[in-house]
């Protein structure tokens, strides 16, 4: 079968990123062929044989051509004429999109509509029924959903992209464009990463009923089989930022002065953990390093003030027998089974989170339980192979249809 992948950054970047690339070479090894359409980027490491790539659009940059931006990140033509030559030249039975947005835009799916190739996208955040993406407000830091069946003028009123009123204003923009003309109709298949998000789709537009499929993510499982002594520490994985729930990760630490907790990532918030005596920050871990620090991790805390997706950190620990302490909501609580493989906080408070993570480390034979459950926790884990096996017959059944 031959596959184009699509994602707007061709390179190791993000979660997106890592998923597509990896998913890609795994059904390489199956024998099938894939190649890359996206943004060209000296960085780029996958691509296509018709040498066809979207001009680099860099928002930092001081030229000229950063004018043209806010037209190009709503539709563009060079994307969908280009992702259309590399359809002639590759001919792929599908095509399957990640993040396209501003880069790429939706322009992409009219082209490869057009050319009657099945469309699949994995979604990978909430994109389609919030413009910042994230169901989350920056300035009251909390979530919110005021967009999905109420006025996207919302999201002008609190600045929500960037925090800026001119990139909220694009966003509404493209989103009402998108929606008027119910672009994503088209897609043949959305694979949700949780049945959350699923479910928040479902409840958006009619359309999607009858297009969707939850399939978690995957883990490397070998790379997270071993197992390791656990140390002291409470440990934090992911950027450092507001929606992350880094100043309640830095308030919990105040009030449990006896707790050593370990940061494992980078950010813009970072500054929030500074100073902090019982805070040591490690910095942006990978690889070896990053499963030995996991692994020897006293327990997993996710604290995102955000509904997050499915995080890989939660797969990752419980593989590696770390139980985990995570909100009630979103994706998070539909990985960790309460009382079983880790605790549910409640209330996304300082308080509320010290007093579980109290209950899950002081209490003994608790938190042995929780232990022994994780460690049995990977058989319900799909590997990369697991997964695309699933994925797979998707594609045949667009295929055959």
């Amino acid at each position: 079968m031959k596959i184009l992948m699509v994602n707007k950054f061709l390179y190791p970047r993000g979660g997106s990123e890592s998923y597509m690339l990896y998913l890609g070479e795994h059904l390489k090894r199956l024998g099938h062929e894939v190649e890359y359409f996206g943004m060209y980027d000296e960085k780029n490491t996958v691509g296509n044989s018709a040498g066809l790539y979207t001009q680099n659009m860099d928002f930092h940059s001081k030229g000229l051509s950063r004018f043209l931006y806010p037209f190009k990140i709503i539709y563009s033509f060079e994307a969908r004429k280009k992702i259309m030559r590399v359809i002639d030249e590759f001919k792929p039975d599908i095509v399957h999109m990640n993040n396209i947005n501003f880069q790429l835009t939706p322009s992409i799916i009219y082209g490869v509509k057009k050319k009657g190739i099945p469309l699949v996208q994995t979604v990978h955040d909430f994109q389609m029924i919030c413009p910042n993406h994230l169901l989350y407000n920056f300035e009251k830091n909390t979530t919110c959903e005021k967009c999905i069946n109420g006025s996207l003028i919302n999201c002008v009123k609190n600045k929500c992209i960037h925090s800026s009123r001119v990139k909220s204003i694009l966003g509404v923009i493209e989103a009402k464009l998108y929606s008027f003309f119910k672009t994503y109709k088209k897609v043949d298949l959305f694979v949700c990463p949780s049945y959350f998000l699923e479910n928040k789709l479902l409840g958006a537009k009619s359309f999607y009923s009858g297009k969707t499929k939850t399939i978690h993510n995957f883990i490397d499982k070998d790379k997270f089989s071993n197992k390791f002594n656990n140390d002291d520490y409470i440990l934090f994985v992911g950027r450092l930022s507001k929606e992350k729930g880094i100043e309640n990760i830095a308030e919990t630490a105040k009030l449990l002065p006896d707790y050593n907790f370990l940061i494992a990532g980078s950010g813009p918030d970072e500054d929030m953990l500074k100073g902090i005596d019982n805070i040591k920050l490690a910095g942006f871990l990978t690889g070896e390093k990053l499963v030995e620090v996991m692994g020897k991790a006293k327990v997993l805390l996710l604290p995102s003030v955000c509904f997050e997706n499915c995080p890989l950190s939660i797969l990752e620990a419980h593989s590696l027998g770390v139980p985990v302490v995570t909100m009630n909501y979103g994706g998070m609580a539909e990985l960790v089974k309460d009382g079983i493989t880790g605790t549910l906080v409640s209330e996304p408070t300082p308080e509320g989170i010290a007093e579980k993570i109290k209950d899950t480390v002081e209490n003994v034979d608790y938190y042995n339980n929780l232990k022994n459950n994780c460690a049995n926790e990977i058989n319900n884990i799909l590997s990369v192979e697991s997964y695309c096996e699933i994925l797979v017959q998707e594609y045949k059944k667009l295929v055959k249809r």
